[in-house]
């Protein structure tokens, strides 16, 4: 049912006032239509017709609700399922060769992340940010007179001030400027064996180079060579 503004009766028959609107679930429907049959006049009782109308409209509404609830439970039911299996298929790219965007790294206790990326053009400068969580910019490295294609710049986990941050997940923002003094954005990539598989909050991360890779970033998975294999 929709919105109403919903009417209470007293011990006598008389309606209350509640004060404010409300949306009827079926306990609610119900309670109202038991109220009305109970509160009708004696002389005047409700029309069949009327009464098999509001049953059918609290049949209704109680099957909407179920569907509703059985909807929720099947959607989370997917969703933790097709996780599952993600994470499942995440430790078959255990030592093979793959290529994957990236746009966050995860900096532990130790680690220098490698941050690569690929530009299409010569660059005359390239200017990479590193943010936090909250996305304040920590950290700024800088190249110059930077060649088209392949190129990297190792980030050693500390922040403006020399102090090496805490470990989690940090965000890279990368720019660069041609030599016509035109600003261009350079695609952030990374290539490698897959060293390994972690889980954070229910998801899989690969591990490679140093970095930690979710399966939605991976563009390229090279087979295993038959060496490995064997």
């Amino acid at each position: 049912m929709g919105i109403i503004s919903p009417v209470v009766t007293d011990s006598n028959g008389n309606p209350v006032a509640t004060g404010s609107s409300q949306i009827l679930d079926k306990d609610d429907f119900m309670t109202l239509l038991v109220a009305q049959m109970t509160n009708q006049n004696p002389l005047e009782p409700m029309d069949n017709t009327e009464f098999i109308a509001e049953l059918a409209q609290f049949s209704s509404l109680e099957q909407m609700q179920n569907m509703n609830a059985l909807l929720e439970q099947s959607l989370e039911w997917d969703y933790l399922q097709m996780q599952t299996v993600n994470n499942t298929n995440a430790t078959s790219l255990i030592g093979r060769e793959v290529q994957a965007t990236f746009s966050n790294i995860y900096l532990d206790e130790d680690n220098l992340p490698q941050i690569n990326y690929t530009s299409a053009e010569y660059a005359q400068s390239v200017t990479i940010e590193i943010l936090n969580a909250d996305g304040a910019v920590v950290r700024t490295l800088d190249m110059e007179d930077v060649a088209a294609g392949g190129n990297s710049i190792v980030w050693d986990g500390k922040d403006e001030n020399g102090d090496r941050l805490e470990s989690g997940f940090y965000t890279i923002q990368i720019s660069a400027v041609n030599g016509e003094g035109e600003s261009f954005t350079p695609s952030t990539y990374v290539e490698g064996i897959v060293d390994g598989v972690v889980y954070r909050d229910g998801s899989a991360y690969l591990q490679i180079n140093g970095l930690e890779i979710s399966l939605a970033e991976v563009t390229s998975i090279q087979a295993a060579n038959e060496e490995d294999e064997g």
